[in-house]
């Protein structure tokens, strides 16, 4: 199998006298790793015409590929039966021009590409618009409506419309080296030989087939049947990931602190409001006079109380609109004290009470406390109006205090926080159960940087200036909207961000990303992403860093002095 490809144009300044100036073609092929082997005897040979140099290599291990470069458009006037063989025999077409060559930019578009046009209009073939160098007159302008460049040099959009004609895809390489040349022209060139690789393997095997049918037919041998794969079935996660849920945080909309307001512990009020009915009251999802248990009322008044800052919902049956964690103060300090182990009860499925006992045993060292902190999960997780008898409670037993089920809340819009649009019908659902359970849902209300990256990327292959600025400011709006304990427990990688930041040419968000970086040294110095970055990104975040290492040695020495004998209280 072969492959060819014709490559016109000339991607040397006008008024050049540098004839050691690289050529686009050479460039690549001297340097893409695709290319296995290069016959020697052939390469950069005119062979029987002076208008073009045909270069012949393997790529794939067996491909043939062969190159025709005709750096002069005058092969379109003294041969055209020649041009017009190059351009239907080829499978991918290079359009190569000087940024700096004004002149030959406007012949080029005034006299061959119609003929180009002409030629293409028989066959489907990919085009590729190289414009090559740097602009001498200052930074490039990319405005279409901007003419401050366009006397002595080839402006971005004059490129973009001269491949909208041809419906061509643009490139611009400042310069021919490895990345131009290597990840952002051959980039796209390999991408194109792949493609017709691959339409060629498709017709082979068409032709193949077609000519399979043309011999005798056989009548077909029926083959025994296969044996039924024997289904088993998968282990419920529904308790795994509520735990899961917990320990990243992600949708939560209750935060839990003592009096003094220095922790804070979050949660999910569906969680909770699916297994206590006391929390159902602290929320607002039922009524004292729903509830026909005065213990349950008197015990959630007794060791919470929402601030005042975030009052309960004024109507239950309406759907929330999103807003910051509720602030639930815990009255109880022994209780509050607790709590992250009984938030682990309760999201684990709040069966395993055997577990609780001996943690909570565990972390106070007090029977009676111990004591005082389990009758009072007794009470916030029985169902009203049963009597809570059982003293010593096992695993099998606390089942029959309180009924835990999602179910309640399923299709009502009882602290629903998503709604389902289908058909002209609405479906109620709950963010933090849909994300604990489907990883779709959770990259869908999880991945709006990696969107807006992605995004950046395309905008920037078309060139699409202002959009690609758009998104730099999207995705640094969001980082900075981060809290420091998101941060350290996002997934979202930090450093893959600012690798595609460099990649796809976005200086300032690239900038931007390592001063951030730096900025939260404390945080993604411990991350194993830390080691991905380079050497000198590396030595660029050591010398940014917040704080610096010359304040840590500053504040050592301080809090040395301070505790040492030197240092007397001036009162006594």
């Amino acid at each position: 199998m072969s492959l060819n490809i014709v490559a016109f144009g000339n991607e040397r300044d006008g008024f050049s006298e540098d004839n050691q100036q690289l050529s686009l073609i050479w460039s690549y092929l001297g340097r893409s790793a695709l290319i296995s082997q290069m016959d020697s005897s052939l390469s950069a040979s005119h062979v029987g015409n002076p208008g073009f140099t045909e270069y012949q290599a393997c790529i794939f291990g067996n491909v043939r590929l062969v190159v025709h470069d005709c750096p002069v458009w005058d092969i379109f006037d003294s041969d055209w039966y020649t041009s017009c063989r190059l351009i239907g025999g080829a499978d991918i077409i290079v359009i190569k021009y000087s940024v700096n060559d004004k002149t030959s930019f406007q012949e080029l578009k005034d006299s061959y590409v119609p003929m180009v046009k002409k030629v293409l209009n028989h066959c489907s073939i990919p085009v590729i618009i190289s414009a090559i160098g740097a602009r001498k007159n200052g930074v490039p302008c990319t405005c279409p409506l901007c003419t401050s460049d366009r006397r002595s040099c080839v402006t971005t959009s004059e490129g973009v419309q001269l491949a909208k004609e041809l419906g061509a895809t643009y490139l611009e390489l400042h310069t021919l080296n490895d990345f131009y040349i290597q990840k952002y022209f051959g980039g796209v060139l390999e991408y194109f030989m792949i493609q017709s690789l691959n339409q060629k393997s498709s017709e082979k095997m068409k032709k193949r087939k077609k000519t399979q049918k043309c011999h005798q037919v056989q009548p077909p041998q029926l083959e025994q049947p296969e044996k039924m794969p024997i289904l088993k079935g998968e282990a419920s996660h529904y308790n795994a990931d509520l735990h899961n849920l917990l320990c990243c945080c992600q949708c939560a909309d209750v935060a839990f602190y003592p009096e003094d307001l220095s922790t804070a512990v979050e949660a999910h009020k569906i969680i909770l409001c699916s297994v206590s009915h006391l929390f159902m009251l602290l929320f607002g999802v039922k009524s004292p006079s729903d509830t026909h248990d005065a213990s349950v009322v008197q015990l959630a008044q007794s060791l919470f109380a929402v601030e005042a800052g975030d009052p309960f919902p004024s109507s239950p049956h309406g759907v929330l609109p999103c807003v910051p964690p509720v602030r639930v103060v815990v009255k109880d300090s022994v209780f509050c004290s607790c709590l992250p182990d009984i938030l682990h009860f309760i999201y684990s499925g709040a069966f395993q009470w055997e577990r609780l006992e001996e943690d909570i045993r565990k972390k106070l060292k007090d029977p009676d406390k111990t004591e005082h902190v389990l009758e009072k999960v007794k009470c916030m997780l029985k169902t009203p109006g049963r009597p809570n008898t059982v003293k010593d409670c096992k695993s099998h037993q606390i089942k029959q205090l309180y009924n835990t089920s999602l179910r309640l809340f399923f299709n009502t819009p009882v602290l629903a926080d998503v709604i389902f649009k289908i058909q002209g019908a609405t479906v109620p659902a709950h963010r933090a159960v849909l994300v604990a359970r489907c990883e779709v849902m959770a990259a869908m209300f999880n991945a709006s940087i990696l969107q807006a990256m992605s995004l950046l990327i395309c905008a920037e292959m078309y060139q699409v200036m202002r959009l690609q600025h758009i998104c730099e400011l999207y995705i640094i709006t969001q980082l900075q909207s981060m809290p420091s304990r998101e941060l350290a427990s996002t997934s979202l990688s930090i450093v893959s961000l600012l690798k595609k930041a460099k990649f796809h040419n976005s200086d300032c968000l690239s900038t931007w990303l390592l001063h951030f970086i730096a900025t939260n040294y404390l945080i993604f110095s411990q991350k194993p992403e830390f080691q991905e970055l380079s050497v000198e990104e590396r030595n660029f975040v050591e010398m940014h860093r917040w704080p610096s290492n010359l304040y840590l040695k500053q504040l050592a020495d301080y809090r040395s002095y301070i505790h040492s004998q030197k240092c007397h209280c001036t009162v006594m």
